[in-house]
């Protein structure tokens, strides 16, 4: 039996690739996004569109409220096409605030509805320096400047309220660079991830895992992926279609 699932952040590129993959193994799935022209992209996915601002607290809760939710999947960003570099350092503060106020909110709201589960997506390349690879206890680059720093102070904001979000269980995603459909990329530097295995993980994560964080990423030299291989049978080959 499949679960109420309520994803925000789903017209993004992990979105798209995850609603699919949802609806096949059987989940319901509300989608919101904040521009009005995509609802019908969402509808014709398979989701039940829904158009809400993130900022928007109380539009938010009504519309998680609406939904009934068993599951939360936080996909929020907010980040220019192709990666625009011309767009980044404004698309780096706008993603913070995404990953701090944003993250509130919808913590606030999936208590009030009564979700069991969060699952949100944060980054693979926010660690300390350090021996690497990388496994989920070392800690993240907290004394960064400059845009990383506005970044990882973000990604420390959004992960600390996943994981503080109490009574329901928080799971935090730290996906590498993505490449592939959606994303305007062919490949991706170390930590890398194609945006289907980033999607796969989240549906893992739907049924499989306890509170926690997990790397997710193709085999590299910088983070180690065996928490998410072992605990969630998560694979970096998958593909939709495949």
């Amino acid at each position: 039996m499949g679960y109420r699932i309520f994803l925000a952040g789903a017209s993004g590129a992990i979105g798209r690739r995850l609603i699919p993959q949802l609806l096949v193994a059987g989940h319901r799935v509300t989608a919101i996004t904040r521009q009005a022209a995509k609802a019908e992209d969402l509808r014709a996915l398979g989701a039940e569109p829904m158009v809400v601002d993130v900022f928007d607290a109380s539009g938010l809760r009504g519309a998680v409220a609406a939904a009934k939710p068993e599951i939360v999947i936080h996909q929020l960003t907010d980040l220019p096409p192709g990666l625009d570099p011309a767009r980044m350092s404004e698309a780096i503060t706008g993603n913070a605030r995404i990953r701090e106020e944003g993250t509130r909110n919808l913590v606030e709201a999936a208590k009030v509805a009564g979700a069991r589960r969060l699952i949100a997506q944060s980054i693979a390349w926010a660690y300390a320096p350090g021996p690497e690879p990388h496994a989920e206890a070392d800690p993240l680059d907290s004394d960064a400047e400059g845009g990383r720093g506005i970044s990882v102070g973000g990604v420390i904001a959004l992960e600390r309220q996943v994981l503080g979000a109490s009574p329901m269980t928080g799971i935090v995603l730290r996906y590498g660079h993505l490449y592939g459909p959606g994303t305007g990329a062919q490949s991706a530097a170390d930590p890398a991830l194609h945006v289907d295995a980033a999607a796969h993980a989240a549906l893992l994560a739907v049924e499989r895992g306890s509170q926690g964080v997990f790397n997710v990423a193709e085999r590299g030299h910088h983070v180690t992926t065996d928490k998410a291989v072992g605990e969630l049978g998560w694979r970096a080959d998958f593909r939709l279609g495949a």
